[in-house]
């Protein structure tokens, strides 16, 4: 029976790259409990889960084909499926600990894999060192893409790997930064795996131990925010809150434009319309956020400044780090924020959120619709820069906005009904999506998503995977045309 079984399942590629996905799972975690062991930490819950996930992977592997070329259906129903498998067996060390419950388990993993960075953890001291860097390692595996990283480390998985590919890639349009797909997975891990040692390097220097630095230098790369400290970067030196400025910055701008300017081409970085705009909200946020505190909080300019810059790129690349507790400064300054939470970052970046390229498309769309106000039969194009936005491209992106602000909605709706309060709700709500992390009033930058309702939670963890996967490609599989077009590609 089983080897029937495996003749008529043979062929199905999205069969082999979650099983290969959990098997990469399970050799990680096997390291993890080598290191805990070594550490004189309980490692039976990262060799229990090892062991799961090498069974498991190993069935699904054998039931796959690398060599088969997916379909359109089936490479969404492969992503969607690896980036929800991959998080639950993530959270089983928790689990395994003793310390969280299963729900809480999995809203921990999720929010790692995806970047959030919203956590459930009380009791930062009840956690070994190994569960803090499993975390850390968690986003920056999320940051880059579970696929890129894949098809950038084995190169057979290129063979059938565009449609999948294209499936997990964030942001409105692919830039394809060179022919091979391999290539550009390679080109976008290269800077990815560049800052991060940059990373980590300019904390030790900056005063950090190395566990700290390798820590965070994984969290600050992937946009995620997890951090072993309990208090974030508010336990760190002005130093090393300015080191992080940097590469959070660098983390929400576009990994594809960062490699042309390291090869020599620095115009397609700096003269890129995307790029602008996301350094002038940095900026112009920043300054605004600046003399805000300096009225309110009676903060020196360069005190202020810091803090300011900090929790611009924090929300804005949803890094969701902190430098103070910004739930403690005044509805003017935190209006600020609230108002980033909806922005994000640069499409092809580690950053979540709508994007600041969907933002512009908008705009210009906008200005379309008005100039037709006035010339109804003109024919107006939406430009960004010197290039032309096709029809469908802006289609997709009203489509996404609509499902992500109507997600918002329901969800800011079902957390206020099961007892968060409307501040709470709100911004729990966009903190998620977003995949931004701390929230304000009792999901603050200091504080849990433990006390939120059991339900609420579970939403939460849907919210994030649907943020991650950019909205539109998990509610696609509700369609009833989707399940009827087995052969599109």
């Amino acid at each position: 029976m089983l080897q029937r079984l495996l003749k008529q399942r043979r062929g199905r590629f999205s069969t082999y790259i979650i099983g290969f996905g959990l098997l990469f799972l399970a050799v990680l975690m096997l390291g993890f409990s080598l290191y805990a062991f070594l550490d004189n930490e309980n490692y039976q819950a990262f060799l229990w889960t090892a062991l799961l996930g090498l069974a498991i992977g190993s069935i699904l592997v054998k039931l796959g084909n690398v060599k088969h070329d997916p379909t359109r259906r089936e490479a969404l129903i492969g992503v969607l499926l690896l980036w929800l498998l991959v998080p639950i067996i993530g959270a089983l060390p928790y689990y395994f600990s003793g310390k969280l419950s299963l729900l809480n388990a999995i809203f921990e993993s999720m929010s790692g894999f995806t970047t959030t960075g919203a956590t459930v953890i009380r009791d930062f001291s009840s956690f070994s060192p190994s569960y803090f860097m499993w975390r850390a390692l968690t986003q920056w595996i999320g940051g880059v893409g579970i696929i890129v990283l894949f098809i950038a480390v084995f190169p057979q998985l290129a063979i059938a790997g565009r449609q999948l590919f294209f499936a997990e890639a964030p942001g409105p349009t692919e830039d394809r930064l060179t022919p091979r797909l391999r290539h550009t997975s390679n080109a976008v891990l290269i800077v990815y795996v560049l800052l991060t040692v940059l990373c980590i390097l300019a904390y030790v220097i900056g005063g950090m131990s190395f566990y700290d630095a390798l820590a965070h230098a994984f969290t600050t790369l992937a946009a995620g925010g997890f951090s072993p400290n309990p208090v974030s970067f508010q336990g760190y030196s002005p130093l090393l809150n300015w080191i992080c400025i940097i590469f959070m910055f660098l983390a929400g701008a576009n990994f594809a434009l960062q490699y042309r300017a390291l090869m020599g081409q620095p115009k397609q970085l700096f003269g890129n319309l995307e790029f602008r705009a996301y350094s002038m909200i940095t900026l112009g946020a920043g300054l605004i956020l600046c003399y805000s505190l300096m009225v309110s909080m009676d903060h020196s300019p360069l005190e202020a400044l810091r803090h300011a810059l900090f929790q611009v790129l924090s929300i804005l690349t949803t890094a969701g780090f902190a430098s103070e507790d910004f739930a403690l400064w005044t509805p003017q300054s935190q209006a600020i924020l609230v108002l980033l939470m909806f922005i994000g970052g640069s499409a092809g970046s580690a950053a979540g959120g709508i994007k600041v390229v969907r933002w512009l498309m908008i705009g210009q769309n906008a200005r379309r619709e008005v100039e037709r106000v006035l010339h109804p039969r003109a024919v107006i194009p939406v430009r960004l820069g010197e290039q032309l936005v096709p029809e469908e491209v802006m289609r997709s992106v009203a489509a996404f906005v609509a499902l992500y602000i109507g997600l918002f909605i329901f969800s800011t709706v079902f957390l206020a009904w099961f007892g968060a309060d409307l501040e709470t709700a709100f911004t729990a709500s966009i903190a998620c999506i977003g995949n931004i992390g701390p929230g304000l009033a009792s999901v603050g930058p200091m504080a849990s998503f433990a006390d939120l309702h059991p339900f609420s939670r579970a939403l939460l963890v849907f919210t994030m995977y649907a943020g991650r996967l950019e909205v539109v490609a998990v509610f696609i599989i509700f369609n009833g045309s989707f399940w009827r077009m087995p052969r599109l590609r």
